[in-house]
């Protein structure tokens, strides 16, 4: 059964790719059906991938190829919290090594433009430290990272 709400992210032919990536990256993802446009349209042919359903970390989506006219921006990313280093490096690896790019305070994009938030739980659960300076010190700490090194973090809570 269809879910109700279906994320629905725009790509410029490269829908059923972004989809296999986010299926072998990220757990609880896998890709569904692959609808081929019936008809020609602006930006493509008939016969050409036109939306594919995928699943990712449990979310439900669809990648419609809707062509080069619509362009991500970081108003929206998927946050992805994470329990370990090793979990953090996997994934921002995966990201960013995948013709990706770096930004600050562990946010990047994908290949497609898609953000990112790779956050370990280390570094929520120190910004909510109820010691503020110790949340402000691991805050500092985070404002001058790309990807998120949780050893740094937790030594800046300690002080």
């Amino acid at each position: 059964m269809a879910s109700k709400n279906t994320l629905c992210l725009w790509y410029d032919g490269t829908a059923l790719e972004a989809a296999r990536f986010y299926a072998a990256t990220f757990p609880d993802s896998c890709v569904g059906p692959v609808h081929r446009a019936p008809g020609d349209y602006p930006a493509g042919k008939q016969g050409d991938v036109l939306v594919v359903e995928f699943t990712l970390m449990g979310i439900p989506c669809i990648g419609l190829n809707g062509g080069p006219h619509v362009a991500h921006t970081e108003a929206f990313s998927f946050q992805v919290a994470t329990d370990n280093q090793a979990e953090t490096d996997r994934l921002w690896n995966a990201i960013v090594g995948n013709g990706g790019r770096e930004n600050a305070c562990g946010w990047c994009k994908d290949r497609w433009g898609l953000s990112w938030q790779v956050t370990p739980r280390a570094l929520t659960e120190a910004l909510a430290d109820p010691d503020r300076a110790a949340a402000k010190r691991a805050f500092d700490a985070m404002m001058t990272m790309t990807k998120i090194d949780i050893a740094a973090i937790e030594a800046a809570r300690r002080g």
